[in-house]
């Protein structure tokens, strides 16, 4: 939190030099610009890439020019700056900006996955795994104040594990060298990402034993958002943007891990098919990828509550300060 404080400060200093942004795209058939910066690049992200790989944002008269900007962070200082128009990040981020002050707030205004994405990983293999093997032992976990973290104290807490006291927790290695560090031999539990724990698996450098994302239950854990200067300048745009979402998500929901592997692959050249297949089985498997956009109020609710127990909520926040849905329920009814 005391990081998210820092950098914010900072920025905001910076704001009224950004102030202007896109115009209002009110041209007639070219593609409107679109600048989207991705918080990470992942396969959790399926229904991304299918929406441009099957043509769907065009489809809407948009070019969708896409950025990875590499942790929440630094995703939020692009959005809030002027230098991406929508961003996909963690749904925390737009609360911690919200605390800190601000008069253009950034809105959720459609949701993408609705797990977590991490999974549990064994240094050695076990063939009845229970929670409680984890006390006493040594777990790399996530970044202090992302959702992984939090997703993962959480987690842990459902358990009966006292995060701090019942093992001894890592959390001073960056996200980049989270997967290294436990290939070189740090942990005896590590919290990775797709596809990097299933590579381990291949590799015999560890197991996948439980999911995050099923044990914490369903939350907006990556959702696009924009600055609500944005947003009333460009409702169109908004309109499209959502409409195209959905259409993959609906294609997503309708179609075998085979066909989006295939559908996405083009966006991970470095990726055995084989490989993004099973990552998108076992993400569609569990129900990480939202069939629809919408941000309900459950999910937003509980989302706070993991922020809360991690000591990481500045304050509630009631859902219609920053989500806005009615982007995803036209989508819907259209």
């Amino acid at each position: 939190m005391k990081k998210w404080i820092a950098w914010l400060c900072s920025l905001l200093l910076l704001l009224p030099l950004a102030a202007c942004g896109n115009g209002n795209g009110q041209g007639e058939k070219p593609l409107k610009n679109v600048r989207l910066a991705e918080v990470t690049h992942s396969i959790f992200y399926a229904p991304q890439y299918v929406a441009l790989a099957k043509g769907f944002f065009k489809e809407e008269g948009l070019d969708v020019e896409l950025t990875t900007t590499w942790g929440g962070d630094k995703t939020m200082t692009t959005l809030l700056s002027g230098g991406a128009d929508i961003a996909l990040v963690g749904s925390e981020t737009s609360i911690y900006v919200y605390a800190q002050g601000t008069d253009d707030p950034v809105i959720n205004f459609a949701q993408l996955t609705q797990t977590d994405g991490t999974f549990l990983v064994s240094r050695k293999k076990i063939d009845h795994f229970t929670w409680e093997m984890l006390k006493g032992s040594t777990f790399l976990g996530q970044r202090k104040g992302g959702m992984p973290q939090m997703v993962g104290e959480f987690v842990l807490k459902q358990h009966g594990i006292d995060p701090h006291n019942d093992l001894h927790l890592i959390q001073n290695v960056d996200f980049a060298n989270i997967a290294n560090a436990f290939a070189s031999g740090t942990g005896d539990f590590v919290q990775l990402f797709e596809p990097t724990a299933s590579i381990f698996e291949q590799e015999g450098k560890g197991y996948i034993v439980a999911s995050f994302g099923t044990e914490s239950g369903r939350v907006p854990y990556t959702s696009y958002m924009a600055k609500q200067s944005y947003i009333k300048a460009n409702k169109d745009v908004i309109e499209k943007f959502t409409r195209a979402i959905y259409k993959a998500q609906q294609w997503v929901a309708s179609h075998s891990a085979s066909d989006i592997a295939k559908a996405i692959q083009p966006y991970f050249k470095d990726t055995d098919l084989a490989l993004i297949e099973k990552v998108v089985d076992r993400y569609k498997s569990q129900g990480t990828y939202a069939t629809d956009p919408i941000l309900d109020e459950e999910e937003w609710n509980h989302l706070q509550t993991i922020m809360d127990e991690a000591g990481e909520l500045p304050k509630r926040i009631d859902l219609e300060t920053l989500v806005d849905s009615s982007f995803a329920k036209q989508a819907m009814n259209e």
